[in-house]
């Protein structure tokens, strides 16, 4: 595929289809796309052809636009040049064949998604400086009659509104059923223990964690023998480190007595250096990692693939578990433009084959109950039928980042979000504290502090808002979400479900604008250090009882007043809430 990603030809004149203003070229030899155009955008077939490489282009005018948004954009939101960016690798354990250009209004000029989420798509990007336009480039290394389709979405809709209609049409209908548990808050030994866990102090978390509201724990890495050894060397045997957990079965009969569904750790795709496993598949694992400490198995080789679907099945099997936490998935990527393996080259097919397997024998055990949580960056809509805890990329402690990433996910996916492990300082403040659990209100958030040591007020806040999340998670993950544009990093978000929404404002300063009479209950979360929110009502005045809690949820004053058409600066306690409701029956949304 190198001759085809020459950067001179990124730009090569060709006969060009034109699809609601997007320009695409087929940059290489093969049959002339073909077009299909439908309500929301057009589908661009390639059609099937001889094997071989295969380059296209689809771009537009800058106009005025000021970001582009991806999968795995991270931080980097902004334009880059089109020499600038390079070539990166999407598949199925990394990242998606999916992009959208916005403009300062945050509606789409360039929205596009691939249907080839499997197979490893090469992608690059940027703006032509002579020409002043901006190009995606999807690189593919077809196979022998195989096809490809690209759909182009209509421009002009924001970018929460395209991206939704996007990966709806990238989901094939196959998704892992999402039961209830997987919607609830969950409890992590990672931040909160490390890998100093054992039966006793796993135990005594779980229980105060079922009080403050958690549904579900996950029994991170550490449980298993040789864990304590360095980076990874001793992962690959998995099974339980007996001096911590005699008897592991009965510890997660204990835990889920206590109402919590329990899920193990594992990293199938590395091989510890310490493992017995080690020298029976070092062979099929030619990919070291010195800094970690072990190696990454090839999901190509089919014993790779039977080894891993053995070694998870009989975990949740023999210990009774409700499903794993699956990592490192993405590290199969190694592979991405190597040769080798048994079962073809491309490490996405493989994949797939590998978490087909695994799905049909751990739902054989479990059922529609069965709970997989994936991260970040294997949250595509590839992955919907695989996993259905869809977790944030690790960013301890870093609120901004936990908002920033589950929105983002939120955005390519209708799966269950999670966030990343939730946790603060125990020395600090309840309204420091609280803006890290203000950070996954919009996912479903995971707990990750050691509860025995927290003091009363974290105590309260936790619980206070582990419950709005609980009252108001239908609003808050399933609602519809304007969250503005991906650039400014969604510093105002507002949901809606029926009669009630909820605004948060990550940012002093910012106005959010809302059509107040809609609604019997509007909740205002307040995730900064002011003591007030900015209102912008459209439509007719209501006369609302406005009633404040501070970051504990204790009562914070209550009054009423009329809101008219326009702007309002609305008291509420840093890092605290107020709830605006109607006061008479007039005042009622019909």
């Amino acid at each position: 595929m190198a001759d085809i990603m020459d950067p001179a030809q990124l730009w090569a004149d060709r006969d060009a289809l034109h699809v609601h203003g997007v320009e695409v070229a087929l940059l290489t030899e093969g049959p002339r796309p073909e077009v299909e155009h439908d309500k929301d955008g057009a589908v661009i077939h390639l059609q099937a052809g001889p094997a071989g490489p295969t380059l296209l282009r689809l771009a537009v005018p800058i106009g005025d636009a000021v970001g582009y948004w991806h999968p795995a954009a991270g931080w980097d939101r902004h334009l880059v040049a089109d020499w600038a960016g390079g070539w990166r690798s999407v598949g199925l354990v990394a990242s998606a064949p999916l992009g959208c250009l916005y403009d300062a209004a945050g509606s789409a000029l360039l929205a596009f998604a691939s249907g080839r989420v499997t197979a490893t798509t090469r992608i690059r990007f940027g703006v032509a400086e002579a020409t002043a336009r901006f190009g995606v480039w999807l690189a593919m290394d077809l196979r022998q009659g195989e096809g490809c389709h690209v759909r182009v979405q209509a421009p002009g809709r924001s970018f929460a509104d395209t991206m939704r209609a996007l990966t709806r049409r990238l989901c094939d209908g196959d998704e892992l059923p999402t039961p209830d548990a997987a919607r609830t808050p969950a409890y992590s030994t990672w931040y909160s223990l490390h890998r100093d866990v054992d039966a006793a102090r796993v135990e005594a978390e779980a229980a105060r964690a079922a009080e403050v509201g958690c549904g579900v724990l996950l029994l991170d890495d550490g449980w298993q023998q040789r864990a304590q050894g360095p980076g990874y060397s001793g992962s690959g045997d998995w099974t339980p480190d007996p001096a911590k957990f005699p008897d592991f079965a009965a510890h997660v009969k204990t835990v889920q007595g206590l109402g919590l569904r329990c899920l193990a750790w594992i990293a199938p795709l590395l091989l510890g250096e310490q493992t017995l496993a080690h020298e029976e598949l070092r062979e099929f694992a030619p990919h070291a990692v010195p800094r970690l400490s072990c190696r990454v198995l090839d999901p190509r080789h089919e014993e790779v693939r039977r080894f891993v679907t053995e070694a998870c099945v009989d975990l949740v099997r023999r210990y009774g578990l409700d499903g794993l936490k699956i990592d490192f998935l993405d590290f199969a990527m190694v592979y991405a433009q190597e040769e080798g393996g048994r079962s073809g080259t491309d490490v996405g097919v493989a994949m797939r084959l590998l978490l087909t397997e695994l799905r049909e024998g751990l739902r054989e055990v479990r059922g529609d109950e069965l709970l997989v949580e994936l991260r970040q960056p294997y949250t595509g809509p590839g992955m919907l039928g695989f996993g259905n805890l869809l977790r944030a990329e690790d960013c301890p402690a870093d609120a901004t980042a936990n908002r920033v990433r589950t929105l983002d996910i939120a955005a390519t996916t209708a799966g269950s979000v999670h966030s990343d492990m939730l946790m603060w300082d125990p020395g600090a403040t309840a309204e420091a504290a609280a803006r890290q659990l203000h950070s996954a209100l919009y996912a479903t958030p995971q707990i990750s502090v050691p509860l025995a040591g927290q003091s009363a007020d974290h105590r309260a806040m936790t619980a206070f808002w582990l419950g709005f999340w609980r009252d108001h998670r239908d609003v808050l993950t399933r609602g519809e979400i304007r969250a503005g544009r991906p650039d400014q990093l969604y510093e105002t978000v507002i949901a809606s479900a029926g009669k009630r929404a909820v605004i948060t404002y990550y940012a002093e300063h910012r106005v959010a604008p809302l059509r107040l009479e809609a609604f019997t209950e509007t909740a205002l979360v307040n995730s900064t250090a002011a003591a007030h929110v900015a209102l912008d009502v459209e439509g007719r005045a209501v006369e609302v009882r406005l009633d404040a809690a501070d970051a504990c949820g204790r009562p914070a004053g209550s009054s009423v007043r009329i809101l008219g058409p326009g702007l309002h600066s609305i008291p509420a306690p840093p890092s605290g809430l107020c709830v605006l409701r109607p006061v008479s029956p007039a005042d009622c949304p019909r």
